[in-house]
């Protein structure tokens, strides 16, 4: 089942974006935040082992830490709020600040009412999609690669990165829609997501110009049609970002 926890070495982390908010205010996470939470990644990784195990072989999830302002983020350093949701490879866990969903829906207007159930599913399909990149051994060799590249350049291949865990994240909403698990309008919903929370939107938001070369996560249309490329096929070979020159 879902593995949900509470509160050395920096390692590279994976976010879903850069926040430049201030934090929100100190406090435990809700009960009903991290039992909808344990909820989506039990989820997750039902459709993941199935994924895997069809094609021999074995899956095993990454754990959640949930928190609220900052907290140790162990071999990725301190994990603080204007992070956003970040995956910690070393240690195979996903941070999450509970603050950082209710932003989604008011600040980038990513979502509305019972349709953020679904927002933040895809929030956390799309760094669980960093866990499958690690558990393949993909970030390996895009961290062993990046160590040889200007910033530009490794800034792009982490454009790469993090459209490929957008198509990840349309894969399992594939297998999750296929058992009749999605409601109408909740695909549309996870890219409206997909859409507030590009880089451009947020360079927009927090700077007022747009600035290519440091994208780290790809322009909203290019996310919305990552999604939409795994959300169709439902096909891992589907999501090879990285052998593409049409992102």
């Amino acid at each position: 089942g879902a593995e949900i926890l509470t509160g050395g070495q920096q390692a590279p982390t994976y976010q879903t974006d850069r926040r430049t908010s201030s934090p929100p205010k100190a406090g435990a996470p809700t009960d009903e935040m991290g039992s909808m939470i344990a909820g989506v990644l039990g989820e997750i990784d039902d459709r993941w082992s199935e994924i895997f195990s069809a094609s021999g072989q074995t899956y095993r999830g990454p754990r959640i830490v949930l928190f609220r302002n900052a907290t140790n983020g162990g071999r990725c350093g301190m994990a603080q709020s204007a992070m956003g949701p970040f995956y910690c490879p070393p240690d195979k866990q996903i941070f999450l600040d509970t603050g950082f969903f209710r932003e989604v829906e008011t600040r980038f207007r990513g979502c509305s009412g019972n349709a953020c159930k679904f927002t933040a599913a895809y929030i956390i399909a799309h760094e669980a999609g960093h866990h499958i990149q690690n558990l393949l051994g993909i970030l390996r060799k895009v961290q062993e690669a990046q160590g040889r590249m200007s910033k530009t350049q490794a800034n792009a291949v982490e454009v790469r990165v993090e459209l490929q865990a957008d198509c990840f994240a349309g894969v399992w909403a594939y297998n999750i829609q296929a058992m009749d698990r999605i409601e109408p309008g909740d695909i549309d919903e996870a890219l409206r997501t997909a859409s507030a929370i590009g880089d451009d939107k947020l360079q927009q938001q927090g700077r007022g110009v747009v600035v290519p070369d440091s994208f780290t996560h790809g322009s909203s249309a290019q996310r919305t049609r990552w999604f939409n490329t795994g959300f169709k096929s439902g096909n891992m070979q589907s999501c090879d970002t990285f052998r593409t020159n049409q992102l």
